[in-house]
C-alpha cells in the first residue's frame, strides 16, 4: 500500500501511529476486602492466573499496529505493575507515575503528553484508552472495534466505545447515540451521556434501540484530546502540562512533578472534555466486556452449581443458595443462608446481601474514617524485590514471612527502634551485617542488632524464604533509614 495513490495522484495521508494507554490508578473499592489501595483489583488474578492488568495487555497484541503501550499508574503500585507486565512479556513505552490520585482526565493528558515528546515532528498519534481492570471476552471483535475508532479518530472524532447492552443494567453510565455517521455498524454520533439511571429508565432507553453502556474506554488523536481539554478544562490541561514539562526519570518510570500534577482538578474524562465536546462519536461493541466492578460482577462471570452458588476456595456449603463464597485463608461454612456474598481474606471477612454490592464501598470509607488500615494494605505486602506477609504482632514483637525473588536484595539499611532475629527456612540467604558478609542457609539463622546497618539478598535461582522475629519499643514500616537502594526509594 506505500505506492498506492489516490484518484488525484496525490499519496494519501500516512496512518498515524496507535498507541495504548493503558490506566492502572483505580483503588476498586467495591472489590474489598480482596481489592485494596495498595495492591487493587486490577493487580489481582479474579479470574485465571492472568491479572486484569495482564489482560489488558495481552490483548493489545491482536490490536493491529499497535505500539507499546504508556502505561499510568499510581507510584506506589509501579514495580508490580513493570513485573507483572514483564511476565506476561510486555516491554510499556513509558510508565509514567501519578503522584496523586486525580481521576482519568489528568492521567490521559499526562499520556498523550508524553506520547507526543516521543513522537516525530508532525505526527498525531491516536491514543487507545483502556482501563486495566475491564474483562472482554473476544479479543478479536475488540480489535475490530479499535480499527474502526481509530479511522474515525484519523478524522478528528474523539470516540468512545459502547457496549452493546444486554439487560437494563443500573450500575453503569450510558451513551445515547444520534445518527449514523458512517457504514451500518459503524460510528455513530452522541447525542448525550447519561450517568447511572433507575431500572426503568434504563429499560426505557434499552428498548429504544439507541443506547450503549459506556465502557471508559476511548479512541482519539492526542493532538485533538489536548485541544479540547483545554478548551473545556483548561486548568487540567495547564497543570499536567507542568507536570510533564518537570517530569523526572527514576529507572525504568516516568515520574510527574508532584506539586504541579496536584494541582490540577480531580475530574473523569467523561466529565472534561466527552461530554461538552461536540465532536464524540460512539462505536459499538459486542466483545463480551464486562466491567469487573462488583462481587455480584464477578460471580456472573464464574459457573456456579444447580443451586446457583458460586464458591472459590476451602468451602462447605449446605442448605445454601444463590451465594457467592471466595475463600483465601481458611475453610468457609454456610448454612441456611441466601443471596450472599463472603470474601474471606487474611485479615477481614465481609458479609453482604448478593444485591448491595454497590455499596461494598462505605465500608472502605468507614476504615477510612476509622483511621484503619484493612482498607489500604494486604497482611501480605508485595515489595519490588518479593513480599512480606505479617502473621503476628504483639506487644513489642512482630513476626513475618519474607520471599525473597531470585537475584532480588533489600535495601543496605538500619532501624532506630528494632532488633531483627532471621530464620532461612527455604533457599540461601546472602547477609550483609555491618563490616560482616555471609551465607545464611535452610534451618540456620543470624541476629540483625538495633542500629546495626544490614543488607538481606538472594543469590540464589529459587525464591528465598525466611521467618523474620522483630522486637523493640516501635515496629512501624517507617523505621527505615536506607543507605543504598537498588529500586530508587
Amino acid at each position: 500500500m506505500s505506492g498506492e495513490r489516490t484518484p488525484q495522484g496525490e499519496m494519501p495521508p500516512a496512518t498515524p501511529p496507535l498507541v495504548p494507554v493503558i490506566l492502572s490508578g483505580g483503588a476498586g473499592t467495591r472489590l474489598w476486602p480482596l481489592s485494596r489501595e495498595h495492591h487493587p483489583k486490577q493487580l489481582l488474578p479474579l479470574l485465571d492466573d492472568d491479572t486484569l492488568l495482564q489482560a489488558t495487555a495481552r490483548r493489545l497484541a491482536l490490536v493491529e499496529d499497535a505500539q507499546r503501550p504508556i502505561v499510568v499508574c499510581n507510584e506506589a503500585h509501579r514495580f508490580v505493575v513493570a513485573e507483572q507486565l514483564r511476565a506476561v512479556g510486555v516491554t510499556p513505552g513509558a510508565i509514567v507515575l501519578e503522584p496523586v490520585a486525580r481521576d482519568t482526565a489528568p492521567a490521559i493528558a499526562a499520556a498523550a503528553l508524553e506520547v507526543l515528546a516521543r513522537c516525530e515532528e508532525g505526527e498525531d498519534p491516536v491514543l487507545l484508552v483502556l482501563p486495566s481492570d475491564h474483562l472482554i471476552r473476544d479479543d478479536a471483535r475488540f480489535a475490530d472495534a479499535v480499527r474502526l475508532a481509530s479511522r474515525e479518530a484519523a478524522r478528528g472524532c474523539l470516540v468512545a466505545f459502547g457496549v452493546v447492552p444486554t439487560y437494563a443494567e443500573v450500575g453503569y453510565g450510558y451513551i445515547i447515540a444520534g445518527e449514523r455517521t458512517g457504514a451500518v455498524g459503524g460510528a455513530r454520533a452522541v447525542k448525550q451521556f447519561r450517568e447511572k439511571p433507575d431500572a426503568e429508565t434504563a429499560a426505557s432507553w434499552i428498548e429504544s434501540g439507541h443506547c450503549y453502556w459506556n465502557s471508559g474506554m476511548f479512541v482519539f488523536g492526542a493532538r485533538s484530546f489536548l485541544r479540547e481539554l483545554g478548551v473545556h478544562a483548561p486548568a487540567i490541561r495547564n497543570a499536567v502540562e507542568k507536570a510533564h514539562e518537570h517530569a523526572t526519570p527514576d529507572l525504568e518510570f516516568l515520574r510527574l512533578d508532584a506539586p504541579a500534577f496536584g494541582r490540577s482538578p480531580a475530574l473523569s474524562v467523561d466529565y472534561a472534555v466527552m461530554e461538552p465536546t461536540s465532536n464524540a462519536r460512539v462505536v459499538p461493541l459486542d466483545a463480551g466486556w464486562q466491567d469487573m466492578g462488583s462481587w455480584a460482577s464477578l460471580a456472573a462471570l464464574s459457573p456456579g452449581d444447580e443451586a446457583g452458588n458460586v464458591v472459590r476456595g476451602d468451602a462447605v456449603v449446605h442448605g445454601t443458595r444463590n451465594t457467592f463464597i471466595h475463600g483465601s485463608a481458611r475453610l468457609v461454612a454456610t448454612v441456611g443462608v441466601k443471596d450472599l456474598v463472603i470474601v474471606d481474606t487474611a485479615d477481614a471477612v465481609l458479609v453482604a446481601d448478593r444485591n448491595a454490592g454497590q455499596d461494598v464501598k462505605a465500608v472502605v470509607r468507614q476504615l477510612e474514617r476509622a483511621g484503619r488500615d484493612e482498607h489500604r494494605t494486604h497482611r501480605r505486602v508485595y515489595r519490588p524485590w518479593g513480599s512480606y506477609d505479617s502473621v503476628h504482632e504483639g506487644a513489642g514483637f512482630k513476626v513475618k514471612h519474607i520471599t525473597v525473588r531470585p537475584g532480588q536484595k533489600l535495601s543496605l539499611q538500619s532501624h532506630r527502634h528494632r532488633a531483627e532475629h532471621w530464620v532461612v527456612v527455604r533457599g540461601v540467604a546472602r547477609v550483609t551485617r555491618e563490616d560482616e558478609r555471609f551465607l545464611v542457609r535452610e534451618n540456620q539463622s543470624t541476629f540483625i542488632p538495633k542500629g546495626a546497618p544490614h543488607r538481606l539478598e538472594n543469590p540464589g535461582e529459587t525464591p528465598l524464604e525466611l521467618v523474620e522475629v522483630q522486637t523493640g519499643d516501635y515496629l512501624g514500616e517507617d523505621d527505615i533509614v536506607r543507605f543504598d537502594d537498588d529500586y530508587g526509594r
